[in-house]
């Protein structure tokens, strides 16, 4: 589906699927100009051939004055994107990318919940029981958007975890680089000294970014996201 709408302004585009039935495999893609944050076109699910359908239908004029295009990690549009916008850089959204190391940061947590149960110390596993206990959104917040109550939940769990402890240390650092990274040179230096020493900590996590590299690093040209 296209709308009726003025393309040729188009220079940054963002590309991410959606959802229309929750638990449901039924999703549409959408795409927004990032610049003036306008929804231009939808396609009717995540199948190649129905995403080059919206892309091709713009014209070779649009799509080559395309400059950016944001996506997620799953790889589902990479390669079509190389392929119908080769003169665009593929930006990795700095939300997934997040994403990804919470996410790891949380298996973490849960892994940790789990040996606990099998303590045979009664006492000490219900006083870790509940330090861990509704720490998830306190160890995945920013630092600096913790309520005071989040803030001594932190504090609670690293003081009981040092694995859990120097994980959310990375997982601030790698935050830190996308808050204040300079330029593109700064952002790849901090992220190739972070991938040094986080990947033993956050293996998978690690082993994604260096296979999405230089899209991630693209974020620090013009900080494009989704």
């Amino acid at each position: 589906k296209q709308w009726s709408l003025d393309l040729s302004e188009l220079r940054r585009l963002g590309m991410d699927d959606i959802s229309l039935r929750k638990g449901q495999d039924d999703y549409v893609v959408v795409f927004v100009d990032l610049d003036k944050k306008e929804l231009v076109g939808l396609a009717e699910s995540r199948k190649h051939k129905d995403i080059k359908e919206v892309l091709e239908s713009w014209g070779d004029k649009v799509l080559s004055q395309i400059k950016e295009v944001s996506i997620d990690l799953s790889g589902n549009y990479r390669g079509l994107v190389q392929k119908v916008l080769p003169e665009a850089d593929i930006v990795a959204d700095r939300f997934h990318v997040m994403k990804l190391v919470n996410e790891e940061l949380n298996r973490a947590r849960n892994a940790e919940k789990r040996e606990i149960n099998d303590l045979k110390d009664e006492a000490q596993k219900k006083e870790l029981q509940a330090i861990l206990k509704n720490s998830k959104y306190a160890l995945l917040k920013p630092e600096g958007r913790l309520t005071e109550k989040q803030r001594l939940k932190v504090k609670e769990v690293i003081e009981a975890s040092p694995k859990l402890a120097e994980l959310q240390r990375h997982m601030e650092l790698f935050r830190a680089i996308f808050e204040e990274s300079r330029n593109w040179k700064d952002g790849v230096f901090k992220l190739l000294d972070w991938l040094k020493d986080a990947q033993s900590i956050f293996q998978s996590s690690a082993a994604t970014i260096g296979r999405w590299f230089e899209e991630i690093s693209n974020y620090f040209e013009s900080r494009t996201t989704s």
